[in-house]
């Protein structure tokens, strides 16, 4: 069983040098509220656990030049996110470097039995590389509500199965080490938090556009969870009054009108009723539709596939519109499948959020595009662990 610290302070330290890597003494004596000798006996605690190390000498500072802190360089963390339909596992090492990523095709419809069989299958062959001997916690994000405290996926829309099942409890059993379950756009927004764009910003929202559609909620630098765990869940916010039937059961779900189902059901249409050649190509070639035909189809000058790009974000722009107004965040970050529709949505988004929220929310609010990709999800898994291990026990 890994250690875990003993104390807040050790707590502090520990998450000081996984996110800047190598300190010395005196230098997390800048970042610490505590006297030299406490800080010196919390060091020493820490070397003495094994999550810490001494690295070589630090540069000279004046005086007797100190050793460089840093983190055990054998800790490993796994980062799984199961989307709707694949699933990245990584390995990382302390400091959240992905040391190895391995992604497949799943659907989660499947259930949670044989889509964890899958991960376990992954994670082994990562093992296997190497990168590895075991795991020192795991982070596994879904897609769909979580009930944090348990680790229980609840009444996910879009994982039929799944309600109920003990996804810590069992995964924790299988891999031999602590495990935290998290909705997925959640990972999403803790992994801008460690490596991309809101590095610098304590709040920020995170939308994730994929098969669904949801938020991850950063309010002064810690994720949003709500209540019981369902906090951000936009795509099921009305953005068309009587519209579609969404899987939730309610109509005119923004989900219903710009998931990439959605927009892969608009774009079939479009391909049948003559309104896109190249779509219908496309179709006729090979039987089905995605999103990224989308946007294929309008990089190369198709209009009516521009239209739907423009059409979905502007609706998901008048939601996040609503978020800005409320929330008044500090910037706001589109990841997700969809987002491979690149500046086509995001221009609708921006357009949509800047023309009906007030100038004070939007005057110097960054809306971008993640940059991160599958990594954001699983790096957010290995900062979710890490959170709980680097935690007094």
């Amino acid at each position: 069983m890994t250690a875990r610290p003993a104390n807040a302070h050790q707590a502090r330290l520990l998450r000081l040098l996984r996110d800047e890597g190598p300190n010395s003494r005196a230098q997390l004596g800048d970042r610490v509220d505590l006297s030299r000798s406490r800080l010196a006996v919390e060091v020493d605690r820490l070397l003495e656990t094994g999550l810490a190390v001494a690295d070589g000498l630090a540069a000279s500072r004046g005086g007797r030049r100190s050793h460089n802190i840093r983190l055990a360089p054998n800790l490993r963390f796994l980062g799984v996110d199961i989307g709707a339909t694949s699933v990245d596992v990584a390995v990382t090492n302390a400091e959240l470097e992905v040391l190895g990523h391995l992604t497949q095709p799943m659907d989660v419809r499947e259930g949670p039995v044989p889509v964890f069989e899958q991960v376990l299958g992954m994670a082994a062959k990562l093992k296997a590389s190497g990168l590895a001997e075991g795991f020192d916690g795991a982070g596994i994000g879904v897609p769909g509500p979580v009930r944090f405290p348990e680790g229980v996926p609840v009444a996910p829309p879009i994982m039929p199965g799944w309600d109920g099942f003990p996804v810590r409890e069992a995964l924790s059993q299988e891999l031999g080490c602590p495990v935290m379950v998290d909705n997925d756009v959640n990972l999403m927004a803790l992994g801008q938090m460690h490596a991309g764009a809101a590095r610098s910003v304590d709040d920020y929202l995170c939308v994730k556009i994929g098969t669904g559609i949801g938020c991850g909620i950063v309010v002064g630098g810690k994720v949003h969870r709500g209540v019981t765990g369902s906090a951000g869940d936009i795509g099921h916010i009305q953005a068309v009054p009587d519209g579609r039937p969404c899987a939730c059961g309610n109509r005119g779900c923004l989900e219903a009108h710009f998931s990439g189902a959605a927009l892969a059901q608009d774009a079939v249409e479009a391909a049948q009723q003559g309104r896109s050649p190249q779509l219908a190509a496309r179709l006729a070639e090979y039987g089905r539709l995605t999103a990224a035909d989308v946007g294929a189809a309008a990089a190369a000058g198709d209009a009516t596939c521009l239209d739907l790009i423009r059409d979905g974000g502007t609706r998901a722009g008048q939601v996040i519109a609503g978020l800005v107004s409320f929330f008044n965040p500090g910037l706001v970050v589109i990841g997700g499948g969809v987002t491979g529709l690149g500046h086509n949505l995001l221009a609708a988004i921006r357009t949509q959020v800047y023309r009906q929220s007030l100038p004070l929310a939007t005057g110097n609010l960054p809306i971008v595009l993640d940059e991160l990709g599958a990594t954001a999800g699983v790096v957010g898994a290995a900062r979710l662990i890490s959170d709980h291990v680097f935690s007094p026990a």
